[in-house]
């Protein structure tokens, strides 16, 4: 604002007696040389103001242009990762179903297992409580013909302590057995 005071009034003098006006000498108001100021500015400026503003002009362009790829690459590096992220959950529930298939396989299979293996319990249990019915069988068998056996002894003795002929008939029988063996 200065300025333009400055230029519009030919000495502060003036200004104060006669008020604001504007000073027509153009020598005196330096317009001329402003005029050529802003020229050559204008002229030689011109090309290095262009310059420089073409430069930043393109510069700006290829930043947009660049901002362009990336958000492009990065669309498609959002559409990659959101196939693989489909891909991986597609993945998960096939290992998931393999998972269930394996376990459920696994456990009729162990089921199996444990089924054979109480039949061969129950098949050993058997086998042993007839070998124990057998052995007891056996047992008292032996028993029952050692008792016998002792019965009959002590019948025989018995009989033979009580008669001296019976002994003796015996003794000659047992002699004639022995003879014919030998």
């Amino acid at each position: 604002m200065g300025l333009f005071y400055w230029l519009a009034t030919p000495s502060i003098a003036e200004a104060e007696a006669h008020g604001l006006s504007l000073n027509t000498d153009i020598f005196e108001a330096n317009l001329i040389n402003l005029a050529i100021v802003i020229g050559i500015v204008v002229y030689f400026g011109r090309g290095f103001l262009g310059k420089i503003l073409s430069e930043r002009k393109s510069g700006i362009e290829a930043t947009i242009q660049d901002s362009e790829t990336k958000k492009k690459q990065a669309i498609q590096s959002q559409s990659e990762q959101e196939k693989k992220v489909a891909q991986a959950a597609t993945e998960a529930q096939r290992i998931l179903a393999e998972a269930e298939n394996g376990a459920k396989t696994a456990q009729e299979g162990i089921l199996a297992q444990a089924i054979l293996e109480i039949q061969r319990l129950e098949e050993s249990a058997t086998a042993d409580t007839t070998s124990s019915q057998a052995r007891a069988i056996a047992e008292l068998r032996q028993r029952v013909v050692e008792l016998s056996l002792k019965k009959v002894e002590q019948e025989l003795q018995a009989q033979i302590s009580g008669n001296e002929e019976i002994q003796r008939k015996l003794i000659d029988r047992s002699i004639d057995l022995l003879g014919v063996q030998s």
